[in-house]
């Protein structure tokens, strides 16, 4: 019994002892138990994180599409609008320019008119002033002015009446 090594036993079974009498062992198994605790709440939480995290993402993958599905629909909409203007500003062009052909056409046909107009006054303020020369110059006294006269008159008359 005076060996160090038995006294070494007996001081590490003393060791064990008072650490049992103290309840070391339930502290550390209830410290164990409370770390356990601790991690399985941490994982569950991590584990309802990655569900909602999941959930986003897929939320916001499915406004994404959502989105790409408008943004193509506004697309084709804008399309369809202009060329709809498109055609609305080329037929109101080419009724503008229609409108401005046929004004000119009747500007010029009224501008034929007046000069056929102006060209048959012209010649008949000519041919009378030339006819009365001529028929001033052979009727000046004499039966065939008398005879001019009266025919005119008559004609007149005759028209009139």
């Amino acid at each position: 019994m005076g060996t160090p090594e038995f006294w070494v036993l007996v001081a590490f079974v003393i060791f064990l002892g008072l650490l049992v009498y103290l309840g070391v062992p339930g502290k550390i198994l209830h410290a164990l138990d409370n770390r356990a605790v601790k991690i399985r709440a941490e994982l569950d939480e991590a584990r309802s994180l990655r569900e909602e995290a999941s959930r986003l993402l897929a939320d916001f993958a499915r406004r994404r599409e959502e989105a790409e599905r408008e943004a193509e629909t506004l697309v084709a909409n804008a399309k369809i609008e202009a060329e709809r203007v498109a055609a609305e500003a080329k037929v109101a062009a080419e009724q503008f320019v229609a409108r401005r052909t046929a004004m000119a056409e009747q500007k010029i046909a009224q501008a034929e008119a007046q000069a056929a107009a102006d060209v048959g006054a012209a010649a008949a303020a000519a041919a009378v002033s030339t006819a009365a020369k001529v028929l001033g110059d052979k009727s000046q006294g004499g039966p065939l002015g008398d005879q001019l006269f009266d025919s005119g008159l008559s004609e007149v008359r005759a028209k009139l009446n």
